[in-house]
């Protein structure tokens, strides 16, 4: 039967080849992930950088001011006593007002005042936050405090006067002569005011410092600018040390002005507190700045009244120099003893530490939580995003399942990416075809069994019937038509019993050593009578050459039986009379298997339907009858024997010139296997 013969179905290809890793839905999970993650990594950073750099600088700034005012108000005192007596209770009131712990020692570290009670005092830091010393000013510190005039360029505290300091008489006096200046001016329409230095001596101060406008009015202030008794004595002895200091270096001396200049002016220069520019101004020596008094508050701060800078002296550079710095050298000589001597200041928190902790403040807090909300709502977006892509690829393939398990035919699964769900969406929809294509076999199948089944049990019905009747008579030749049905019918049922053994993997085999010339014999011998009949040479030729021999073979003998005679009884089917059907066993090129040709020259089969041969019910030819085409099964019977046998098998075929079915069989390897080419049927060892 043409229908039923033919090739094996082709082996399913290659497994398709590893994704690449830009599209691996893996590595895309992995990249949304790091990005979100570097993201809120660096904006958690850059929050907490920015946060932090920002409280730690608003701390230390705060911190500095008030370091700077405490230094500042105890620098004013040592410059106003010449002790450190009495100093506690101002060192108590800075610590009240600034919450630290302040405390004074002498250079050799021997306590002077210390604001935190002796019972609680902790030990004082190593080193000390700064030198309290008029005469040598902290420039770092000063600068926080440093008023209209700046930091002192000399490094001495401008509240330092010493003799300078005016008595009460030469201050009144000189009030009522800048009073009686204010009143001047005020009727010339400059309005001006009153300023008191630290020495005690009074300046005019115009509104606005436009002093081109005080020397254009008629008002003049010689007589506030000359020195008093006082100041008179102490500048004759700041000149006498400035002298000797000039007389060491073999330099001449110098005259030295109230303003602590020397050389010619070119005009006469108003007095003010007392400054020393010496980087500004090379021929003005080291002078005394005004000093903030105690009780003053900033708007009280004196200011000086503006004065044409001194003219040159004839001189160099290099002299100039000297007699500045023998000028400083002179002032703190003079100042020494009206100041008190260097102490070391310790400020620190009431745990002891140096540096205090910051609290968040709230801007900042909002700060914190506003960028972690923002990280929040850029990770739920990209998660939602990407989330969004791969569940919808899902939930396609969950609603063909569920169409599929209701027995719907649902259309296939949109393939839009070769990634991992794009490959699994693939594999459904051949999953999804082949299970149609299965569901189509099988009701083609139950059609084919009822189809078969219904042929015999009709005939058997209907002969028994007639008998029944009367119309038929039980002869011989009645008995032997049931028979011949009946005999069909189990020859159906058995091939389906077989194949469904082999489909649940409980085809039971029984292996043994086989001699394959001998069992091709048998089935020659069991097939010759119908080839006869058919007109058809059976035959079975002699063994391989020599050089080819057919290997040992260790199988199930019936069910190899079977399957050979299978093949042999469709081939003298259809075979045409005069034709020849040969049985042939021969081994392998390499050895390890044992091939079996059944060889025919009838009509042979289209190429078309060779790869449905093996198909179970498959017929080339739908028109032919049960009794020349057979139940279809004959040749899934044969594959599925040859497969239990750890075996192929398969169909070679040239229309018109006939049919070759070969089956190959593993080899026994074992040194106990068969010799080929024995004749007496016994197994070698």
């Amino acid at each position: 039967m043409p229908g039923t013969r033919g090739a094996a179905a082709p082996e399913s290809g290659a497994s398709r080849a590893r994704l690449p890793l830009r599209k691996s839905l893996f590595a895309r999970l992995l990249a949304v992930s790091a990005l979100v993650a570097a993201c809120s990594v660096a904006a958690t950073a850059w929050l907490a950088v920015q946060t932090t750099s920002g409280a730690i600088l608003k701390e230390q700034g705060q911190n500095l001011t008030a370091d700077a005012r405490i230094y500042h108000s105890l620098l004013g005192y040592a410059a106003a006593h010449p002790t450190w007596d009495g100093v506690d209770e101002t060192v108590r009131d800075l610590a009240e007002q600034s919450g630290r712990r302040i405390a004074l020692t002498t250079e050799q570290r021997a306590p002077l005042a210390d604001s935190a009670a002796p019972e609680k005092a902790a030990a004082l830091p190593t080193q000390a936050s700064a030198i309290v010393d008029p005469l040598s000013v902290d420039t770092a510190l000063a600068a926080e405090n440093a008023g209209p005039s700046g930091t002192p360029a000399d490094r001495v505290d401008p509240r330092a006067v010493g003799p300078f300091r005016l008595p009460t008489a030469e201050r009144t006096a000189l009030r009522q002569i800048a009073e009686r200046g204010v009143a001047c001016l005020s009727e010339a329409g400059i309005a001006s005011d009153v300023v008191r230095t630290e020495s005690g001596r009074p300046v005019i101060q115009a509104v606005g410092n436009d002093p081109e406008r005080i020397q254009e009015s008629r008002c003049t202030t010689d007589a506030l600018d000359a020195p008093t008794a006082t100041e008179q004595r102490a500048l004759k002895a700041l000149n006498q040390l400035a002298d000797a200091c000039l007389k060491r270096q073999d330099r001449s001396g110098v005259h030295l002005k109230l303003d602590l200049s020397w050389g010619q002016s070119a005009e006469p220069v108003p007095t003010a507190v007392p400054t020393l520019p010496p980087s500004e101004a090379p021929r003005t020596a080291p002078g005394i700045e005004p000093e903030t008094a105690p009780s003053t508050t900033p708007t009280e701060t004196p200011s000086v009244m503006p004065s044409a800078a001194p003219a040159p002296a004839v001189g160099t550079g290099e002299d100039d120099r000297a007699i500045a710095s023998c000028v400083g050298t002179a002032r703190r000589e003079q100042l020494s003893s009206y100041v008190a001597s260097p102490a070391l200041l310790f400020i620190s928190d009431t745990g002891g530490t140096t540096v205090p902790g910051f609290d968040l403040s709230p801007a900042n807090t909002a700060r914190i939580a506003g960028a972690a909300a923002l990280v929040l709502a850029l990770t739920v977006g990209a998660s939602v995003l990407v989330g969004a892509r791969l569940v919808r690829p899902l939930r396609a393939l969950t609603g063909a399942a569920q169409r599929m398990r209701d027995g719907e035919d649902g259309a296939p699964v949109l393939v839009t990416a070769d990634n991992e769900i794009g490959r699994l969406a693939a594999t459904f929809n051949d999953m999804s075809a082949h299970r149609a294509r299965l569901e189509s076999q099988r009701k083609a199948m139950v059609s084919d069994v009822a189809h078969e089944l219904r042929t015999p049990l009709s005939n058997i019905r209907g002969w028994l019937e007639a008998a029944q009747d009367g119309v038929a008579d039980p002869d011989p030749a009645f008995i032997a038509s049931l028979h011949e049905e009946a005999v069909q019918l189990q020859h159906i049922i058995d091939d389906l019993q077989d194949l469904a053994q082999a489909d649940a993997g409980a085809l039971r085999l029984h292996p043994e050593p086989v001699r394959i010339e001998e069992l091709l014999g048998q089935v020659a011998a069991a097939h010759q009578a119908r080839a006869e009949t058919a007109g058809v040479a059976l035959t079975v030729p002699p063994p391989s050459p020599p050089d080819r021999p057919v290997p040992g073979l260790t199988a199930d003998p019936v069910r190899l039986r079977q399957a050979i005679g299978n093949l042999v009884s469709n081939a003298v089917r259809h075979t045409p009379a005069g034709g020849q059907v040969t049985l042939r066993a021969y081994g392998s090129e390499s050895g390890d298997a044992v091939l079996v040709d059944v060889s025919d020259t009838g009509t042979g089969i289209p190429a078309e339907d060779l790869v449905h041969v093996f198909d179970r019910f498959w017929r080339g030819e739908k028109s032919r009858s049960r009794r020349t085409g057979g139940s279809g099964l004959g040749l899934a019977i044969v594959r599925k024997l040859t497969e239990a046998h750890g075996g192929t098998a398969t169909a070679a075929s040239v229309p018109g010139e006939g049919s070759v079915f070969t089956l190959r069989l593993p080899a026994d390897r074992s040194k106990n296997a068969p010799v080929a080419g024995s004749t007496d049927g016994s197994v070698q060892p």
